[in-house]
This record gives structure tokens, sequence and C-alpha cells, in this order.
């Protein structure tokens, strides 16, 4: 990781010094700490200080000439190239390549550069080893961009996930090999079945042939779903801080004046990571300001003020981004965005973005969640029954790529895409239940038995399945946690939403892609339509419900009026008007919607709302009625 080797990726004639707009040297700090004077931890030291320099007149650097390019290209990552490079190189870097997305690591850099020199056939192939993170979102996009175009070019050869030995013997990495050739074609993928670790690691593949994914997969590719906007607005990730010292215990919390100052419980909250949510909660809480000025804070809660100043200012006061310094009391990522979406909900469903066991769990409203926890703003257990499904795991292990050996969920690739299943009510009523079930039978186990977490639980469920004898810490685990009865909930469960989408319950992995693929493209074609299946209309859609305004009198009889709306001739619009029509009624018939248009009778409209219901738009309401 050396500037020697990125200079492999850029040329430029000089460096200069970086001056704000006085005139004055920029500078960073270099990274040594010292012991603050008052708390005795560890803190930025400010005579530390480095000049930042930028490249002048940077510019890709010129390859030599060649038949094949080979090599295995230095892995940074793309939030760290700032600080493995400096800020004016990583902006050079950027600049001088445009088409490789910021957050790629570097190697994709290397990756890009050589798909472009093959793709003008000045090269015969390439053939890179990097590490198997290529197979997350961001370094995705890069492989399609290069596969996609005028002059497109295909993987002839990749291993997703192979161990990597080093010397004296397997790092904790896993790496992946890429091998590519201009124009399109079919490629070997190759798959480690079995593998062995000691000093050079003993492994087994199997073989498949085909026109390999981006995702360095053969068959239906994720990357070809499309979001939609039954999905929209309601997920996304916690909150990232951008300072530890935002973290205190109840104890330190009650200290600053939680329980005695009026307000301040709005701004202390329970605290959840992913290792808190897998293994057992540390039971921490976080200091959260958002919507609060600095004087605000510094006046109403001078306590939690000064702590601020000396635990997170000095930290926040080295960071690059000025919005980050300036605004140093708030958490660099408040999610401002998204907190509308939890806003009256008594819980939410998280998973932790990278994790060996994708897992779904209800929490609380109060607790806050830390930005390695992915959150779905909806309390609805039949969305927690469909996450939790095998179905969803496949999408998501497919979609979402993995770090290492631990697969990540991206909510982009694996919720925003992800169609939930039009269920009937009897099936969201059955898939719902066994959702509350499994998930109160996790919690009141882990509740009963200090020593087991979601993920031992999740470790021996893993081992059963596998055929696999139990140790006796396992079998601990597998009485104490009841697992039988996890494994019994999960398969019922995955029967029912197998049922939902009306597919074989015992589909292999491959098969639930390609079928999740085929429904993506549908409901993108619905949804161009006009027909959206939304998840929280409510909330995601509350426009639907507000164009017109309930009529205060709608079960009166109305004489034809030219200013109502014409009953729409195609079908697909049909549905749509119909379901806005319910909205603004708040409950309604077929007699009373009927009078919202012009053309339609009520016995066109009976069975139109069956449907609806069917499809989850709708749910009845009793005596013939209908609500959204």
């Amino acid at each position: 990781r050396t500037i020697r080797e990125a200079d492999a990726l850029l040329s430029y004639t000089r460096t200069k010094e970086d001056r704000d707009g006085a005139g004055r040297p920029i500078t960073r700090w270099g990274g040594r700490t010292t012991l603050h004077p008052i708390t005795g931890e560890q803190v930025p030291d400010l005579t530390d200080q480095m000049l930042v320099l930028r490249p002048v007149g940077g510019q890709q650097a010129p390859w030599p000439e060649a038949d094949f390019i080979v090599g295995n290209p230095p892995f940074v990552a793309g939030k760290d190239l700032r600080a493995e490079l400096g800020s004016g190189y990583a902006e050079a870097l950027w600049a001088a390549y445009p088409k490789v997305p910021q957050s790629a690591d570097l190697a994709m850099f290397f990756w890009w550069r050589a798909a472009e020199v093959v793709r003008a056939r000045k090269i015969r192939r390439f053939g890179f080893i990097t590490s198997n993170s290529i197979r997350q979102v961001f370094c995705r996009r890069v492989i399609a961009a290069a596969m996609d175009g005028a002059k497109p070019l295909h993987l002839a050869f990749a291993i997703p996930d192979h161990p990597w030995a080093q010397g004296s013997g397997t790092a904790a990495v896993r790496i992946a090999m890429t091998v590519a050739a201009a124009g399109v074609g079919t490629g070997r993928l190759l798959t480690v079945t079995r593998e062995d670790t000691g000093l050079i690691p003993d492994v087994e593949l199997i073989e498949r042939d085909g026109m390999l994914n981006s995702d360095l997969t053969v068959g239906a590719s994720p990357d070809t779903a499309r979001p939609l906007k039954a999905s929209s607005l309601i997920c996304s990730p916690g909150v990232k801080l951008h300072g530890a010292g935002f973290i205190v215990s109840p104890a330190t919390a009650r200290a600053l004046g939680l329980g005695r100052l009026s307000g301040l419980e709005k701004h202390i909250r329970p605290y959840l990571n992913g290792r808190d949510m897998t293994g057992r909660s540390r039971g921490m809480m976080v200091i959260d300001l958002n919507g609060l000025t600095e004087a605000e804070v510094r006046q109403r809660f001078p306590a939690v003020f000064q702590h601020l100043l000396l635990h997170v200012k000095p930290e926040r006061d080295q960071n690059p981004r000025p919005t980050y310094r300036d605004t140093w009391w708030i958490f660099g990522e408040p999610r401002r965005d998204f907190r509308p979406a939890l806003a009256g909900l008594p819980r939410y469903i998280a998973t932790v973005e990278t994790a060996k066991h994708r897992l779904f769990v209800f929490q609380p409203a109060a607790v806050l969640p830390d930005n390695m926890l992915v959150c779905v703003a909806t309390g609805d257990a039949f969305h927690l029954g469909v996450l939790s499904s095998r179905q969803h795991v496949a999408w998501a292990l497919a979609a979402g790529g993995d770090l290492e050996n631990r697969p990540r969920y991206n909510k982009t690739q694996c919720f925003d895409p992800f169609p939930f299943p039009a269920a009937t009510p009897a099936q969201t009523a059955e898939i719902a239940a066994l959702a509350e079930e499994l998930d109160a039978l996790r919690k009141h186990r882990m509740a009963a038995h200090p020593h087991l977490t979601l993920t031992g639980l999740y470790n021996v469920l893993a081992a059963i399945r596998a055929g696999q004898p139990l140790t006796p810490a396992e079998r601990d685990v597998f009485d104490a946690g009841h697992v039988e009865v996890l494994r019994h909930l999960h398969d019922r469960l995955d029967a029912a939403v197998a049922a939902a989408y009306g597919w074989p319950a015992d589909l292999p992995a491959a098969a639930i892609v390609e079928k999740v693929v085929a429904l993506n493209r549908e409901r993108v074609a619905e949804e161009a339509a006009g027909l959206v299946r939304w998840l929280r209309p409510e909330y995601q859609a509350p426009g639907e419900a507000a164009q017109v305004g309930r009529r205060e009198q709608l079960a009166m009889p109305v004489e034809p009026d030219a200013a109502l709306p014409t009953w729409p001739k195609k079908p697909d619009a049909q549905y749509v008007a119909l379901r806005a029509a319910l909205a603004r009624a708040g409950r309604a018939g077929p007699a009373d919607l009927a009078r919202q248009f012009r053309g339609v009778r009520p016995a066109k409209l009976a069975p139109m709302l069956e449907v609806l219901a069917a499809m989850g738009q709708a749910r009845e309401a009793g005596g013939g009625r209908y609500v959204a």
C-alpha cells in the first residue's frame, strides 16, 4: 500500500501544497495521539500535522505494451483512500477515473484500467487476484460497466471465493480470481466446495460453463433487478456516529442528567450495534442531538455539552469534512431523511449489514440503531416473516456479496429490488403469526439463558441442517435455545412464504434467484403502468390519499357530475384509480366508490375490490366495505 504502487494508476508533473481560501497551507493530522490532560484518554496530537499535497496535471498513467496483464493489485478500501494516499492524491485519482465509483477499493481502479485496454483490443486478456470484496456492490458496478457498451468484454474465468495462503499459513482473508477478454463470450466459473486450511490450503472445486455475471455467478444475475417503488423510503442503515464519545453507559447518562432534566430522555437513547444484536447487548446508550443547535445544547444540557467538548470535539476537529467539523455535536450521518419513516412506529425490523447468518429481528422504536444495522421501518410481522424466509435469504446472499466469509446485506441491492409476495389475507395472517412466534421464541430463550446469542443459536441450527454431530457446548445451546423448535418454525415459515409466491417449497437457491429476478421484472412493468404494491402505503404514498380528500357525504346518492373523473378504459389504470378512490374514502363499498366516477357500476367494482384485497392493497372492513 505505497504511493509507488498507486503511481501505476496516476501520473503527474509535480505536487503542490494545497491551500485554503486565505492562501494558508492546508494540513491534516498525521495520526499521532496524546493523553488528554482532563479525561486521560488518547486524543489526536494537534502538533502532528502533515501538509496536504495535491498532484498537478494528474492523468491516467501510461502502461507499457503487452499481450497479457497479470497481477495482484494493492487493496485499499474506498473509505480509506484519503487516509492511506492523502486527500490530494485521492481526489486526483477520482478525477482521472470518473467512471470508477469513489467507494470502490483501489484494486478496482487497476481492474477498470486493464478492462479499458482489453476493450480497445490492445492486449489479449488480463487476470487479477483481488480480495473477494470484488463481489460487493460498488466493485460489481465496475465490472458490469466494463461488460456493457459498444465494446464489451466478458469474464473468461472466475473463482469468486478462495482461501489465501501467505507464507507461514492461511491468512484470515479471502480472495477472488478473474480473467477478462474482449467481446461477448462464455467463461468458466470455479466454485470451492471443500477446503482444508494449513500451510497450503487444500481445496476442491466444481466447474460450470456459461455467461459469467458481474457478481461472478452463472445464470440469472441479481444485478439486472431494478429498485421498486413499493420498497422505497422505508429502508436505511442506522446512524453513523463519527465520534465514540457519543456512546455512554447508563450510569454516565444518569450523571449527565437523564431522569432529572426534562426532555433529555429524547436525546439519550438505548443504542444497538451489530455485536449487540447478534451477541449480547452491552446495554449502552447514545447521545443523539439531531435537530438541536449548538447553543440549544449548551443552554439546555450543559453537562452533555461539556461531555461532548471533551470526548467528541477533539476527534471531529481533525475530520477533513467541513460539515463534520462544524456540526461536531451531531452524528456524522444522523439519517434525517429516514427518521420520519420510524416516527410513530412501536417497533422496526433490523438486520446486521455484515454477519455470518442473515437474521431479521424486531427492535423497539426507542432503540437507536448503529450504521452497521440495516433497518426496515415497518412493524408488520408479515414483512418480518418474508424477510426471514429462505426465499429472501437466498436472494440476499446472491445479491449482497460478502466481506471475507461474511455475507453483506446491501440495502440498494438486497431490499430495494426485492418483490414481496402478493399474499392472500389468509396467507398474510399465517406468515405474520409464524414470524411473531419466531421473534418471541428467540427473545424469550435469550432472556432466560444469558449465555445464548443469536449467532450461537443459528450456528447450532446450521450444524443440525448439515447433519453434523453436536459438541457438548452445542448440545447445551440446542437444549436451552429450543433450536429444534426454531428449525420447525423456520421450515413452516419457508413453506408459507413459498405458497404465497406460488413457488415449490424445495426450490434450490439458484432457482429462487431466477424467480426473484423474473418477478422483479414483472413488478417494474406493473409500476410503470401505475400499479404499485406499497409495503406501507400510508407512509410511502400519502399523496394518493390526499389528492381529492374524502367526501363528507360519500354514502349519499350523487347525481352524475361533469366534474367527476371518467372511469379509465385500461385495466391497469382502473385498479390504480380504484385504490386511490378507496384511500380517499377511508372505508367504502362498491356503491360508495362508484359514485366517485362517471361511467362505472358497483357490480364492476365488487370483484376488483376482492382482487385488491388478495394483493394486500386493501383490507376487508366488514359489511361489504374495504379500507386501503
